[in-house]
């Protein structure tokens, strides 16, 4: 048994080995055997990050590669730091995408193809010179985008910390009530304690939840039905509805009927990747007579509560909760329509819940004006690495201070 690097393991510029598997190469471990400078690329990725490029540097020892990595090993007139930037220059300007195939939103280039890709190799000296001047353009960049990166991670946390502070009443003064819900043979967890007048509830006793319709291509042409859109689980995301591809189906007008969305109505998630149970959003009628599948939920409240706040709910504490009431099998989790109408969920006065989730939204929003900034930064960001590569490689750089200005123009350009 050897460890060996993957996809997971190899960054831009770097390798991170705190979690290498093992597998067993004997017979053919010298073939695969990775040594110091050599430059390993993802065969396979999105087509942005197709070709992603970082250099081993031999620690730990005696390891290999698979083939979702393809390796470059540097001959006598190439420095593996220049072949770095000229791969990382392939990967940005999209050098490396338009050599690949692309299948179901992964690109793979293949090692035949790489072959073909244009490799500049000046003299080692003038290599050297190059990588010097570019290594400390980039380390500039590259702090500017770890703080980019920690911006946004601090941004989710605070988004994440908001909704649930709002929805448990945690900034309400006054004393705190334990929760006092009827057990249902589920796995609760701690419920938070309410302020005063708030109440935990399960899903059910407050709203009439049910699944879709079921996909028959058996039944699409029988006679008497009709053809209406619904949504599926790609349609329905953790605070958001994605309309731009809604597909239609063949039902007969009673289910039409029976299933038709009304505004105010809360969709849930029954299946998907684990940690997306019960994400879902309110319903505002964006789509006339639209019906749901039988992967989402549809809960329509009985009692005067905002349904955003219900889904605010569903998507913070009820995520967490069907987590670990839900079922996975292979590739999928899933849960039931009678576990999830067991769900908890809060309740707060009568007529209190409209303003809170008002006051709520407004603050979020100024949490996503932030996003966008971060974001445009990001933007520039990538703009100005492409043309510090891209300036490197037409030999405009000098090392001095008027290397901004052709920086500059080339990110304009």
């Amino acid at each position: 048994m050897r460890p060996y690097l993957r996809v997971a393991n190899v960054f831009e510029d770097r390798i991170d080995t705190s979690d290498l598997k093992e597998m067993d190469f004997t017979g053919v471990f010298e073939r695969f055997k990775l040594h110091p400078g050599d430059v390993l690329l993802n065969e396979g990725q999105t087509p942005e990050l197709l070709g992603r490029p970082a250099i081993y540097r031999g620690v730990p020892d005696e390891v290999a590669f698979t083939n979702s990595l393809i390796r470059f090993k540097a001959g006598p007139s190439v420095c593996p730091e220049w072949a770095l930037l000229v791969f990382r220059h392939h990967m940005h300007s999209g050098r490396f995408k338009r050599e690949s195939r692309i299948t179901t939103n992964i690109a793979h280039l293949s090692a035949t193809r790489l072959k073909t890709v244009e490799f500049p190799v000046p003299p080692m000296q003038e290599q050297r010179r190059i990588v010097e001047i570019l290594e400390e353009h980039l380390s500039h960049l590259d702090a500017a985008a770890g703080y980019e990166a920690a911006a946004l991670k601090r941004a989710s946390s605070l988004r994440e910390d908001l909704v649930r502070r709002s929805i448990t009443g945690a900034d309400v003064a006054g004393r705190r009530e334990l929760p006092d819900v009827a057990d249902a043979g589920t796995q609760d967890g701690v419920l938070a304690p309410l302020p005063e007048g708030w109440a935990w509830r399960r899903l059910g006793d407050i709203a009439d939840v049910v699944g879709g319709v079921t996909k028959d291509s058996k039944k699409q042409s029988i006679p008497g039905m009709v053809e209406v859109p619904y949504l599926r689980v790609a349609n329905v995301q953790r605070g958001a509805l994605k309309l731009d591809e809604v597909a239609s189906i063949w039902v007969s007008p009673q289910k039409a009927e029976a299933l038709k969305l009304r505004v105010g109505d809360v969709l849930l998630n029954e299946g998907g990747d684990r940690d997306k149970l019960a994400r879902g959003w309110v319903w505002e009628e964006e789509v006339p007579n639209c019906i749901h599948q039988n992967h989402v939920f549809r809960a329509r409240l009985r009692i005067d509560l905002d349904p955003y706040f219900l889904s605010f709910t569903a998507n913070t504490l009820g995520g967490r909760w069907a987590e670990r009431n839900g079922k996975q099998s292979v590739n999928l989790a899933s849960i039931s329509v009678s576990m999830i109408r067991r769900m908890p969920v809060i309740v707060p006065p009568k007529g209190a819940s409209a303003g809170i989730v008002s006051e709520l939204r407004d603050r979020l929003e100024e949490l996503d004006r932030l996003d966008g900034a971060v974001r445009q930064s990001q933007g520039r960001t990538a703009g100005l690495r492409r043309a510090i590569l891209a300036a490197a490689f037409e030999g405009k750089l000098t090392g001095r201070h008027t290397d901004s200005e052709v920086i500059e123009e080339l990110a304009q350009r």
